[in-house]
């Protein structure tokens, strides 16, 4: 496969997944906002948080200044000069869509064009009429269904592979970025851990990844911030965990790897990252710090996706 094909199927589904990344991060900030509306005493930074989450705090602080929910809404969903915005990755997704429609199915390009053309309806003022929560809904089933054709659709060959190595690299950045604010900038005062705030902000974060029922059948227990860092990161069997994320990464790069017949370091890289979480114990994770282990996956996510882009999207 070209190197230019490559690359557009790889981030148009790394755009697809920022966006469902978008409208999570700002479904957690709005349960947790509601919460502490509702009396719940607590930190009221998760605004903040969330872009901190994103990785647009400083964008955000040049372009609009003060921090509220509406701003914040308006500049993580539809604001046009910011690049990681449902708005603009939505855009960006359409356009390497547009430019694969001999690659991609019939099925496939229609769902993420309904989905950009909708989105052309929605403004800042009709998402606080209907309620936000409506809208972030709304993107995550456009997501669901642009990922669920393309699985219906795509046959299994290189195209379908980097596809799902894009949405799986994003996948796996946007999980430890959620959990990673929680626990590092969101953690309450020692007297609070443990009360309403803390099992309440847990409780979103799960819902925020789709988790919560999930977690409770595998627990059946109380939300513990251990089970759930647990859950997102080491269990194999949970899909948006580390571990289910890496092994999926690997997989493909070992069959790309055996279809080109080459020895790709993104390869020896992501079996590396895979290694630490296959044979990692969360109770050593905390030992070191959830922090420090959720800021080197970030990196190494970085630093992976990097080599990926060098070992087959540049051309030789």
């Amino acid at each position: 496969m070209l190197s230019r094909a490559a690359d557009n199927l790889y981030w148009m589904t790394r755009y697809v997944e920022r966006a469902e990344a978008m409208a999570r991060i700002l479904d957690v900030a709005q349960r947790m906002s509601l919460q502490r509306n509702a009396g719940l005493a607590g930190k009221s930074d998760e605004w903040e948080a969330a872009l901190i989450i994103a990785g647009c705090d400083k964008a955000f602080a040049i372009r609009r200044g003060r921090v509220t929910r509406r701003a914040v809404i308006d500049f993580l969903a539809f604001a046009p000069d910011n690049p990681s915005s449902i708005n603009a990755c939505l855009r960006a997704a359409r356009e390497n869509a547009r430019a694969m429609r001999a690659q991609i199915t019939t099925e496939t390009w229609e769902s993420i064009n309904a989905a950009w053309l909708e989105l052309q309806g929605l403004t800042l003022a009709k998402v606080d009429a209907d309620g936000p929560q409506a809208f972030f809904d709304w993107v995550c089933e456009r997501s669901h269904l642009f990922r669920g054709v393309a699985e219906g659709t795509m046959p299994r060959g290189d195209a379908y592979n980097f596809m799902r190595l894009g949405t799986l690299l994003e996948r796996a950045d946007s999980t430890a970025r959620i959990l990673d604010v929680k626990y590092h900038i969101l953690l309450p005062s020692l007297g609070e851990v443990g009360g309403a705030i803390d099992y309440y902000q847990w409780g979103a974060l799960l819902r925020s990844v789709s988790a919560l029922r999930i977690y409770r059948q595998i627990y059946r227990d109380a939300i513990l911030p251990r089970r759930v860092a647990e859950l997102l990161v080491l269990r194999a069997d949970f899909p948006r965990s580390l571990h289910a994320c890496f092994e999926g990464i690997f997989s493909i790069l070992q069959r790309l790897r055996g279809h080109y017949r080459r020895d790709y370091p993104s390869v020896r890289l992501a079996e590396g990252m895979l290694m630490k979480l296959r044979y990692g114990d969360i109770e050593a994770i905390f030992d070191v710090g959830l922090h420090e282990f959720l800021t080197a996956a970030i990196d190494g996510n970085i630093e992976l996706g990097a080599a990926i882009a060098r070992d087959f999207m540049q051309p030789a």
